[in-house]
């Protein structure tokens, strides 16, 4: 996709209500193209029994969007672009559109996540400035949420070897406050990375984004110091989804900053001490494992045969009853409705774009709240 025309096409795919990543890639599977498939929008939501036929996301605020990310030397990377981490193509709800800031060209290098407290202390920001300094000299990026404490700490290490920031906000947002030089000169020297809007200001539903996007786009995450229940822990818990390596450095019992890297290791993740515990574990990988199965790679097992309505319909009420308010994993669905996947995938795009179910991150529905 090289096109201008091409490019505003995904960006209003993608920004349209109700379509986040898993939709969006099956809708391109289903149309081929993203023009196709917001052509075809109104008459799929009507079919799905949806009110209102679905509206696609206004095209002159998308224009505006992508005007105010030339202003700001940001560029939108499309998922079938070949400058997109392929690494990061390797989970199956990839964001299909990432903004970058700086060079794409780190996206090249294996990287390595290092994240942890932002109440840091003064040992742990030590052990993750050293962390980044060694594997940035062995050729790895360090990639991190440019969040206070560890995250700050191992991005400015990194710098003079590659690192790329995964914000929460839009990429031309500065957040926290404090880091507005170590943010600019990430996107001078690195590269600072998002999938939100230009100017989107975080919110607490972004964070857990921006934490699938780092286990993503590494090959390993190192956790230096986390409390026992934290979002350095939610990337862990989204790396080992993702079939990437968990790493953590202990600590002191007595520290609860170190409970959740204590944990860790007490749950398997390997003990690191050094940067090399982790090139050794890293240097033994053939590549980056997907997670599991890619809900657009689902062929369905029915052939060039339409299912039965009776069939549709049944399997619409099925799927209806495992969903809740809580959201559930389109791979528990698929085995709790034991039906063929491809069925299963149209019957989640039907009930997504009708406003019966919403679509989380990670690959998760629920019943739509509102």
């Amino acid at each position: 996709m090289r096109e201008d025309r091409d490019r505003l096409d995904w960006l209003q795919l993608i920004r349209t209500q109700n379509i986040g990543p898993v939709t969006f890639h099956r809708l391109i599977a289903k149309y081929g193209t993203a023009a196709k498939a917001l052509t075809a929008l109104p008459d799929l939501s009507r079919k799905a029994g949806c009110a209102r036929p679905l509206k696609a996301a206004d095209r002159d605020a998308c224009e505006r969007e992508l005007k105010e990310a030339e202003k700001h030397g940001a560029r939108l990377i499309a998922a079938c672009e070949d400058d997109y981490p392929t690494v990061l193509k390797a989970i199956p709800d990839h964001p299909p559109l990432l903004y970058v800031r700086g060079h794409a060209s780190l996206f090249e290098k294996p990287a390595v996540a290092i994240i942890g407290a932002r109440n840091a202390s003064g040992v742990g920001r030590k052990i993750a400035r050293s962390l980044a300094t060694d594997l940035g000299e062995a050729g790895y990026v360090i990639a991190s949420g440019l969040a206070r404490g560890i995250d700050g700490a191992a991005h400015d290490a990194a710098l003079q070897h590659g690192t790329i920031a995964v914000v929460a906000g839009g990429v031309d947002v500065i957040y926290p406050p404090e880091h507005d030089e170590l943010t600019e000169r990430i996107a001078r020297e690195g590269a600072v990375i998002s999938e939100c809007p230009m100017g989107a200001q975080p919110t607490a539903r972004d964070f857990p984004k921006r934490n699938r996007l780092i286990s993503g786009l590494s090959r390993g995450v190192v956790v230096v110091e986390a409390a026992a229940k934290s979002g350095t822990l939610l990337t862990a818990n989204f790396a080992l989804d993702q079939g990437r390596e968990v790493f953590a450095v202990p600590g002191s019992p007595l520290d609860p900053r170190c409970q959740g890297a204590n944990r860790l290791i007490r749950d398997g993740a390997t003990l690191v001490e050094n940067a090399q515990d982790i090139i050794d574990v890293l240097s033994q990988q053939g590549g980056v494992a997907s997670s599991g199965r890619d809900l657009f790679d689902w062929a369905g097992g029915m052939g060039e045969r339409e299912p039965e309505q009776a069939v549709m319909v049944s399997l619409k009420r099925q799927i209806l009853e495992l969903l809740s308010f809580t959201p559930l994993h389109r791979d528990e669905i698929l085995r709790e409705a034991d039906a063929p996947p491809g069925l299963v995938a149209d019957i989640l795009l039907d009930l997504v774009l009708a406003g019966e179910a919403q679509e989380h991150d990670g690959g998760r529905f629920s019943l739509n709240a509102g």
